[in-house]
């Protein structure tokens, strides 16, 4: 299923298969942003599907033929491209040509078996980005959201020049165990996280709850978009291949930080993440030798959505565009 065959460019709709259209529970998150971010379902992205080795992959596109750039957004384990629409509609990010995928297993991209990994993903996105430069070459920022940072810093670490720019609102290195305690759900979650990351081989492969391996209340400060969050079906109250958790947990980068000279890095980091607390992030940066920047969001939680901490973000992404001289 994961091999044999190259990335081809993303295809039109399908209209065929059932979207996000149908799969609605996506608009209750829009009450947690401010007015001028809420997507409906008459203004939000294109949908499309993109063949990446024979696996149907659902995409968000919003096509603007006169961006400068490209916008790819890529959520972490336990999201979807359709959670993070509202990110788009920052001032900041709002005139890029704009994707965000379903990653293999998540979303609507979940028929795909247990056997999928860490590096599946990581390969994916690096085909996506060759795939979309198939049909023009214009420079991409990757934007990596929550643990789509780490995913953002792989892929860049792999592909430096193709991506001319990443923001990430954590860049917390799963493998130490300083950072799978701030993950798991509970005491015994964290005993199967350092088992999962320490065994060479998992017997059989499985798909568990995803609450089985997260703290998935953690994902907000705010109650009810915690709640909110735990009951997605497609988000906190998944399940997820456990070969692609432990995976991630294990998975090094391909160049070690110190050898990580480009692109230049945001780190935008949650005042109150209790996921992935900023002194983690903050303490891998510094070991970058990339130009980088790094800001506080003010009054949020792993996934932002007050709006002082946007606000915040806004202005940071704005900066950091202007002073590495980032297409936008």
């Amino acid at each position: 299923m994961f091999s044999g065959s190259r990335a081809r460019p993303p295809i039109g709709p399908v209209e065929a298969v059932p979207g996000y259209l149908e799969h609605t529970y996506w608009l209750r998150y829009q009450e947690f942003f401010p007015g001028a971010l809420r997507s409906t379902t008459t203004d939000s992205p294109t949908e499309h599907w993109w063949s990446w080795r024979g696996v149907p992959l659902h995409l968000d596109v919003v096509r603007r033929d006169d961006a400068a750039a490209k916008l790819l957004m890529l959520h972490g384990i336990g999201g979807y491209g359709r959670m993070l629409a509202p990110y788009a509609k920052l001032p900041s990010l709002a005139e890029l040509e704009y994707v965000a995928p379903d990653l293999p297993g998540h979303g609507l991209s979940s028929a795909v078996g247990s056997r999928l990994t860490y590096r599946h993903w990581v390969d994916c996105v690096i085909d996506l980005i060759a795939a979309e430069r198939v049909a023009d070459p214009r420079p991409v920022v990757l934007f990596g959201m929550g643990l789509g940072g780490w995913l953002a810093y792989q892929v860049a670490a792999r592909v430096p020049d193709r991506v001319v720019g990443l923001v990430v609102t954590s860049l917390a290195d799963p493998r130490g165990p300083e950072v799978r305690d701030g993950l798991v759900a509970n005491p015994g979650a964290g005993l199967l996280s350092e088992a999962l990351a320490r065994i060479p081989v998992l017997p059989a492969p499985h798909r568990v709850p995803l609450h089985w391996l997260l703290d998935i209340t953690a994902v907000s400060g705010n109650a009810r978009l915690a709640a909110t969050y735990s009951a997605d079906e497609l988000g906190g109250a998944a399940a997820i291949p456990l070969r692609l958790f432990r995976s991630y947990l294990r998975l090094p980068p391909a160049v070690s930080p110190a050898n990580f000279t480009a692109p230049p890095l945001l780190l935008a980091s949650p005042e109150a993440d209790r996921w992935t607390p900023g002194v983690h992030s903050e303490r891998f940066l510094g070991r970058l030798n990339a130009p980088k920047r790094s800001v506080l969001l003010p009054e949020s939680g792993h996934l932002p959505g007050a709006e002082p901490a946007l606000a915040e973000l806004d202005r940071a992404v704005r900066y950091f565009f202007e002073e590495f001289r980032i297409p936008h």
